[in-house]
């Protein structure tokens, strides 16, 4: 996994490329001790914040992005730091390079007060993608929360450059939401070219992207997991996943988290080497994506660069 940002412990995958008030109210939602909380068992398109598929049943609008008024094309999810009302408020937008650091921050609804009911979504009620703004240093966390509603996370950030840091959540109460804010670490950087690419090497394990982005329409997309050559059939549930699959816009980091087909335990899914993904992406251009995958105890992180076929294109399947 690139370790450009990552947790100092490095106990859970921090991510990609991303609040207000300390008073609490029964509106936002009930405390941490009372917080609803929703057991996992979505799949594909559905489940966490942000997915511009059509398959997301907490969402207003059928994308998942910020909605621009009637008849209006939804904005892509992760482009704004507000979004139905929640404000993604961070303590600070620098942090120090080469060090680790507390990075903090709330989520505030329409009243201003700090939010603190949230629902579980794939074993917990926040992730946090970090990534630097030319898509390096990937990571994935999952903070803390405090009582009064602001969420903590250790952080070391090993590489200058500005990053986008995502908030993907589920208010109680409310519809999924994705928020993105940019975080400044301080320092010279040169920014890396990525050409395009459909099998990753991590560790002795090789990861094979099979598939096409079709943009404004859900295209299967599926993954093939081997190690030293072997394919692997043993992969271990990560968030209530067998494998969990970001993609982002390149140009502007336009923000996508999908989950694949099935889930372990469910009687049909196999526990590799292949997992299935149903995929849909805003627009047609070139699209990082970040594949989380756990085998042997241990959570790693291949990445692909593709292009998304114009609507009009077909899929070649491979």
């Amino acid at each position: 996994m690139n370790t450009a940002a990552r947790l100092s412990a490095y106990g859970a995958a921090l991510a990609l490329v991303f609040g207000g008030a300390w008073v609490t109210g029964a509106a936002l939602g009930p405390s941490p001790s009372n917080a609803a909380e929703e057991p996992h068992g979505r799949t594909a398109v559905e489940g966490l914040a942000g997915h511009f598929g059509p398959d997301h049943p907490d969402d207003g609008h059928s994308h998942g992005g910020e909605e621009r008024g009637h008849g209006a094309e939804p904005v892509p999810a992760g482009l704004s730091s507000t979004n139905g009302g929640y404000t993604l408020s961070p303590t600070t937008t620098t942090l120090p390079r080469g060090a680790v650091s507390e990075f903090s921050f709330r989520i505030t609804a329409p009243s201003g007060k700090a939010v603190t009911g949230f629902k579980v979504e794939h074993d917990k009620r926040m992730h946090l993608v970090v990534v630097r703004r030319d898509t390096a240093g990937y990571e994935h966390l999952h903070p803390e929360m405090s009582p009064d509603g602001t969420w903590r996370v250790p952080m070391r950030i090993d590489t200058a450059g500005t990053y986008r840091v995502f908030a993907d959540f589920v208010p109680a109460g409310g519809t999924a939401q994705t928020l993105g804010v940019d975080l400044s670490v301080p320092g010279e950087f040169s920014p890396a070219a990525h050409r395009p690419s459909r099998i990753a090497e991590v560790d002795e394990y090789q990861v094979r992207l099979e598939g096409d982005l079709v943009a404004g329409k859900s295209a299967p997309l599926t993954v093939e997991v081997t190690r030293d050559g072997r394919p692997v059939t043993d992969l271990q549930p990560y968030l209530a996943a067998y494998g969990h699959l970001v993609a982002l816009r390149a140009a502007d980091l336009a923000y996508l988290h999908v989950h694949p087909e099935g889930e372990p335990g469910d009687g049909t899914t196999p526990a590799g080497p292949r997992i299935t993904f149903n995929a849909e992406v805003p627009s047609a251009g070139t699209y990082r994506l970040f594949l989380d995958f756990q085998h042997g105890g241990k959570v790693r992180t291949a990445e692909f660069t593709a292009d998304a076929l114009p609507e009009t294109a077909g899929t070649t399947g491979s």
